[in-house]
């Protein structure tokens, strides 16, 4: 197989029986979060809500969320494919149709969901389809995995505000999936908080230095 047809292949969610098996028992067990001490799986405080979100390389992606005042704790692991419980090489082949994504448990009294989607939405470009940069998969694609109707219409309204502003700047269509959410299996620990621990590791993220105007007072018309 040449290089255009691997990014093809990779490019491209697996059919059905295509899939690789996975496993029953998950592959790791989370305990603190490097940056602050706190839990990662739970229990959470009172209170805490979490969100799910895809936006390229999860690396750069969770670092983006634990900056976030309000946030209590985040944790990267695969959603929205088949193979359960996958490994990190098994993602990579393309062929378990997971995205890398962050799980972020914050606290709604401090940052909203609204603030949630524009850290989302600014700090990837939402309009590359199945890959961010020079990272090329489906597990590089730009999603929202929603709780229930009311993060539904959110998410919604601030894609559609997005469009817009990105649009007068000439990018095309938002390319982000918004689907209800879906199984999420926790990477494996090396993963977690990776750009903590390895402070010159890669990070291939990048927005597009366009301003979301969701969560400023400004909804989608």
């Amino acid at each position: 197989m040449n290089l255009l047809d691997l990014f093809a292949r990779k490019a491209r969610m697996p059919e059905p029986g295509e899939a690789l098996p996975g496993r029953a028992q998950p592959i790791t067990t989370p305990g603190e979060h490097f940056v602050n001490g706190h839990p990662i799986a739970g229990p959470y405080p009172e209170g805490i809500r979490t969100a799910l979100f895809g936006l390229g390389c999860f690396w750069g992606a969770e670092r983006k969320f634990w900056q976030t005042k309000g946030v209590f704790a985040t944790a990267v692991g695969y959603a929205a494919g088949t193979t359960p419980n996958p490994t990190y090489g098994e993602v990579c082949t393309g062929m378990t149709g997971h995205n890398e994504v962050v799980l972020v448990a914050y606290d709604p009294a401090v940052v909203s969901y609204d603030d949630l989607l524009r850290v989302f939405f600014e700090s990837h470009d939402p309009t590359q389809g199945m890959r961010q940069g020079n990272d090329v998969g489906t597990q590089y694609r730009s999603g929202i995995y929603v709780a229930d109707a009311a993060e539904r219409r959110q998410a919604e309204a601030a894609r559609d505000a997005y469009q817009q502003a990105l649009a007068a700047r000439g990018y095309g269509a938002i390319t982000t999936e918004i689907v209800d959410r879906p199984p999420f299996y926790f990477a494996e620990k090396d993963h977690q908080q990776y750009l903590a621990k390895n402070p010159g590791g890669y990070c291939g993220l990048g927005g597009t230095g366009v301003s979301c105007p969701i969560g400023t007072g400004v909804t989608a018309q």
